[in-house]
């Protein structure tokens, strides 16, 4: 860790999809769910659409939807979700402590498409939507009235709307098509249909973008009070539409969005919000969403849809994963296709020493921090005995501290978050990650 570039890798789940491999033995769901516990389950359904792909998106997603190919990737959704409700079984209560809609878009969906939608989630997989918190993401040009009041009328508790810059000449830098104006249309409808929370996604470190147009950004998305902001650092990935550019990746680079980084963070905490990780700041006084003692680190995942992952406490499974467009269309293509859903295909296990460096870097890259006591009590271990040498190296950096029962990132831990995470990914994870063939 002599010396480490700050923005490596957004380690939003471990292990990453390229390090996921078919499984030659296929397991069956209803084999793997057996002996998990399905009392506070998250449900997640992946929409694969959008009506334009952003030059920094590296998401499983892909442009329109010709052919009612919509249709029939629901008709594959409500098989699956039959297929996986089935595996489940009833010999133990499943429930569903939170739901989410991401992708893509879902509301790239019709109004009557998102209504099915639901109805697959509640009357399929029988999550209770008015009763758990339901998250939904959206674009500007998809949050349209009807729509809005399909999703508030079904449960939705939180919109997430990607807006990235309140600058229309940095949005068309960062291959985002838009105008601030209809933004701003946009946030005008969600906030008029009554959602409860409202986050806006903003990103930094964008060709052109200084502290000035940052700050205009910053103040734009104040102005609708929203519960939660997400600050993002741009980045260039391979097989993107900035990825076909030349790209800045030096040092300067970094400073500029270290830079960039401080100054959002410090605005948002002296307008009142808390920062929750990396990325994260809700206000102060907005709504909780989900139970106190719900946990990514530990409860197992329901993922419907060909860019959904599921989690086991022993195995993480999905489809195959692509970021060029030819690739991904044709993984949907075969996913509407598919018939049997009742097995895992592609995956990786996720137990012994991967289930603690997962419950650590899931844990510490919250602001909040990793209790030991509770780490002891899963694992019947210390941190210290098992990441011993890389605790005491984010410690050395001044990252780590250790107080209260509690290991938690300090405020330049948190600022290196990009960085952090990935030192914590397995020799195995690192070699399976190296291996893979971008496609």
């Amino acid at each position: 860790m002599s010396s480490i570039r700050p923005y490596q890798s957004y380690v939003y789940a471990y292990p990453h999809k390229t390090a996921y491999r078919p499984l030659g033995d296929r397991p069956s769901l209803r084999e793997l769910w057996a002996g998990e516990s399905k009392d506070a389950l998250s449900l997640y359904l992946h929409i694969p659409f959008c009506e334009v792909r952003c030059g920094f998106c590296n998401l499983f997603t892909r442009i329109g939807a010709p052919d009612e190919l919509t249709t029939r990737y629901l008709d594959a959704l409500e098989r699956q979700a039959v297929a996986v409700r089935d595996a489940l079984g009833d010999a133990a209560p499943v429930r569903f402590a939170t739901a989410a809609f991401g992708g893509g878009t879902p509301t790239f969906l019709t109004a009557a498409e998102l209504e099915r939608l639901c109805d697959i989630a509640e009357k399929r997989m029988g999550a209770d939507l008015s009763a758990v918190p339901l998250s939904v993401e959206t674009s500007p040009a998809t949050a349209t009235a009807d729509r809005l009041g399909v999703l508030v009328r079904r449960g939705a508790t939180r919109l997430s709307i990607g807006v990235q810059s309140f600058i229309d000449d940095e949005a068309r830098a960062a291959v985002r098509p838009q105008r601030r104006s209809d933004v701003e249309a946009a946030l005008g409808r969600i906030r008029d249909a009554g959602v409860p929370v409202l986050n806006i996604d903003l990103i930094y470190g964008i060709d052109g973008q200084t502290a000035a147009t940052w700050r205009r950004s910053l103040d734009a998305a104040l102005a609708w009070r929203p519960e939660e902001l997400y600050l993002y650092p741009l980045y260039v990935r391979p097989l993107t539409g900035l990825g076909r550019l030349a790209a800045d990746s030096d040092a300067a680079w970094d400073g500029r969005r270290l830079t960039l980084y401080r100054q959002g963070r410090d605005h948002l905490l002296a307008h009142g919000y808390e920062q929750l990780s990396m990325r994260m700041f809700r206000r102060a006084d907005a709504p909780p969403q989900g139970a106190d003692d719900y946990a990514c680190q530990t409860d197992g995942m329901i993922g419907l849809g060909c860019g959904a992952r599921s989690y086991t406490s022993r195995l993480h499974y999905s489809f195959d994963y692509a970021v060029d467009m030819r690739q991904i269309r044709t993984i949907i293509d075969d996913y509407t296709e598919a018939e049997d859903f009742t097995r895992a295909e592609v995956g990786r296990r996720v137990d012994g020493e991967e289930a603690r460096r997962r419950h650590l870097l899931q844990s510490l890259l919250q602001a909040g921090g990793m209790c030991t006591a509770e780490y002891e009590a899963r694992f019947g271990r210390r941190p210290a005995d098992d990441f011993a040498a890389e605790l005491a190296a984010f410690a050395g950096r001044g990252w780590l501290e250790e107080a209260d029962g509690l290991l938690r990132l300090t405020s330049e831990g948190l600022a290196h978050s990009d960085a952090l995470g990935p030192e914590l990914f397995s020799p195995a994870v690192r070699a399976a990650m190296a291996a893979y063939e971008l496609k």
